[in-house]
């Protein structure tokens, strides 16, 4: 099961793909990113070659056979600090706005238990401020049409916002 992928190649103009994507649209076309609840709602970022190695692992190892494993970093990091962090990286942004809006079926904590794939011999080897960089550096280079407005808008026409 992934937790919270991101890295290069990601779609910045799909407002559903990740909120490290999504953030990054906002900030590439200078539009303050927009948080649902209070943004200390957190989830476990992986950066997508992380994923990779944890995969190549799983498929090389008689011992993963029939076995469902967490692959995740099992540190839970704000989404307000993803926002403030991506900010950073790009150059500055305005704070992010906090609509105090909650969203039907979000959960307010998720990170992942990788106890079961670390006895397996995987650990997550990039540092979340790393892959950002990597993230931003891959970014700059980008199209990114900014369609969160948009998004929005759709979930509270179909009531999936309140607040």
């Amino acid at each position: 099961r992934y937790f919270n992928v991101y890295g290069p190649r990601q779609a910045l103009s799909n407002p559903y793909t990740g909120v490290c994507a999504i953030f990054s649209a906002r900030i590439k076309n200078r539009h303050v990113p927009l948080i649902f609840e209070d943004g200390q709602q957190s989830r476990d970022f992986i950066h997508v070659s992380d994923i990779v190695k944890a995969n190549l692992l799983v498929m090389n190892d008689p011992r993963a056979d029939d076995q469902v494993f967490n692959i995740g970093t099992g540190q839970p990091t704000s989404i307000l600090q993803i926002a403030q962090l991506l900010g950073r990286l790009y150059g500055g942004s305005p704070p992010p706005t906090l609509n105090q809006k909650y969203r039907a079926g979000d959960i307010r904590h998720c990170s992942a238990d990788i106890q079961a794939i670390r006895h397996l011999g995987f650990a997550p080897q990039i540092a979340l401020e790393d892959g950002l960089k990597e993230l931003v550096t891959w970014g700059r280079e980008q199209a990114a049409e900014d369609r969160v407005e948009a998004a929005a808008k759709e979930l509270e026409a179909y009531g999936l916002t309140s607040g």
